[in-house]
């Protein structure tokens, strides 16, 4: 495009609305390149930290020689099932104890003196009663996803403004038309917040039942790696963990931006979205 009639080019248009996802890979290339520089010129032992490229060559292997893909689904499907049960419940519970103050005084303490029960102390006995097969770790998963969900249905729950529910209240509407109404509305951009908190402890849950007791499973792998020293493979597996746990992130985000759409652009941008 001609600079005479006042136009911007199109690449700069482009640079702009791309500009920050550019820096991102920028800064990724300068890491890795000075990752990879460093243990060249000051000749690090690949049992203390692994080249990159030692990283990329066991991640290709693992992928389209070995087994890694399989451990991967075994840990996907133990974080999203674990993930599923955990925020139906804390959804659930967190909906009657924000409609009934009763439950909060009688079964909330309990359920905050689960929360501090370390789930590393708890998932031995999950295994020992639910196995060493997937079961078990999709319950510990569930047990740490629970409590995000919960806490924010119940501050979203009680955010409804008070003009709102007695405008309703004064057009004869009942305790659920005022639920669904204005509750539930001012809660979802509480409740994906949760939501998204819950999903990326639920990897950290996966691993943490893997570690504990597992035959298959990246934390299962991490094990295996570790005992025979591939230090580069266990990057490796950590660089998948990584790359999972941001996808479920980035998933998550999405469906708030599709669900709770009518929040402000600005507010978006300050939270990550």
């Amino acid at each position: 495009m001609s600079n005479k009639t006042g136009t911007v080019p199109l690449w700069r248009t482009w640079f702009v609305v791309h500009r920050e996802s550019l820096l991102s890979v920028l800064l990724f290339v300068v890491f890795v390149g000075g990752w990879e520089f460093v243990n060249d010129v000051f000749r690090v032992s690949p049992m203390m930290l692994p080249k990159p490229s030692a990283i990329a060559v066991s991640l290709w292997d693992g992928f389209f020689h070995g087994d890694l893909l399989w451990h991967f689904a075994v840990t996907f499907y133990e974080t999203i099932a674990g993930f599923g049960i955990g925020a139906l419940t804390g959804l659930v519970l967190g909906g009657f104890i924000a409609q009934f103050p009763l439950l909060e005084r009688t079964v909330y303490p309990y359920v905050v003196a689960f929360q501090t029960i370390p789930k590393v102390a708890l998932a031995p006995i999950l295994i020992i009663w639910l196995g060493f097969g997937t079961l078990s770790k999709v319950m510990i998963t569930a047990t740490i996803a629970f409590f995000p969900v919960l806490a924010n249905t119940i501050v979203g729950l009680r955010a409804a403004p008070a003009d709102q529910i007695e405008m309703l209240q004064t057009l004869t509407a009942d305790r659920l038309q005022i639920f669904w109404k204005v509750r539930v509305p001012q809660a979802l951009p509480y409740i994906l917040v949760g939501l998204d908190v819950g999903i990326v402890l639920s990897v950290i849950g996966a691993i943490v039942g893997e570690f504990v007791g597992a035959q298959a499973g990246l934390g299962y792998m991490i094990l295996q790696r570790d005992l025979s020293m591939d230090m580069a493979g266990v990057f490796a597996i950590l660089v998948i963990l990584s790359a999972m746990g941001v996808g479920l992130h980035l998933t998550i985000r999405y469906v708030q931006n599709r669900v709770v759409f009518w929040m402000d652009n600005d507010a978006n941008r300050t939270t990550g979205a």
